[in-house]
Formats: C-alpha cells, sequence, structure tokens
C-alpha cells in the first residue's frame, strides 16, 4: 500500500506541478526557473495540509519520501511554509531530516539559480 500511494501521489505532483508551471509559463514574464520553484512550492505547500489533514483523520497519508522529494524539486519555500503554517512535519526529533533537507536544496537551488543568472 505504501508504494501504492508513493505512486499515486507522485503522478498527482507531477501532474499539478508541470501543469501550474506551464500556467506560469504562458501567463508570466518571469525566467522558467521562478515559474518552476513557485508551481512546486504551491503543489508542496498542498500537499503538507493534505498530509496534516490526513494525519488527523487517520486516512491514508502521503509518504515521507514524496514530501521530500518535493522539497529536493524546488518545493522547499512550500515545504517550510507547510511546517509553519500547519505545524505539520516540525518535531525536529520525530522528523530530523526534513529542515536540514529543506535547508541543503534552498542551498543547492540558490547555486543552480546564480550559476544560471550569471552565464546567460
Amino acid at each position: 500500500m505504501r508504494n501504492r500511494s508513493f505512486t499515486v501521489f507522485g503522478i498527482i505532483a507531477i501532474i499539478a506541478s508541470v501543469g501550474l508551471f506551464l500556467l506560469l509559463e504562458t501567463s508570466t514574464t518571469w525566467v522558467w526557473y521562478w515559474n518552476w520553484l513557485v508551481a512546486i512550492s504551491v503543489v508542496t505547500f498542498i500537499f503538507y495540509a493534505y498530509d496534516k489533514i490526513s494525519a488527523k483523520a487517520a486516512t491514508g497519508r502521503i509518504p515521507e519520501m514524496l514530501l521530500h522529494l518535493l522539497s529536493v524539486a524546488g518545493g522547499f519555500a512550500g515545504a517550510l511554509l507547510g511546517m509553519l503554517v500547519f505545524r505539520h512535519k516540525s518535531n525536529l526529533k520525530a522528523h530530523p531530516l526534513f529542515l536540514p533537507l529543506m535547508l541543503v536544496s534552498a542551498v543547492l537551488w540558490s547555486v543552480l539559480i546564480y550559476w544560471l543568472a550569471t552565464r546567460a
């Protein structure tokens, strides 16, 4: 069941992120990486909200690995905001990887954006 949840929620995350990214690409003048970071962060934030609601209702949860992957894919801002707003996955003893992974993701994306911006 866990593998199935990862697949189902992963497909939903990909479709929603790419769809929102394409919408932003056609409606803004931003550079593509800003559109991607906004799109994936919005999706990640929504996934945190859904997982918090699911945790309270004791129903199907979003696998932690998928939340980690969304953060690394650029959704670190949405993940951090989701942690703060919903107080979800914010217990650092129970979830020691979430905050450091978000910080590492933010640094990696910052380096990538800096490299892309200075290369042009």
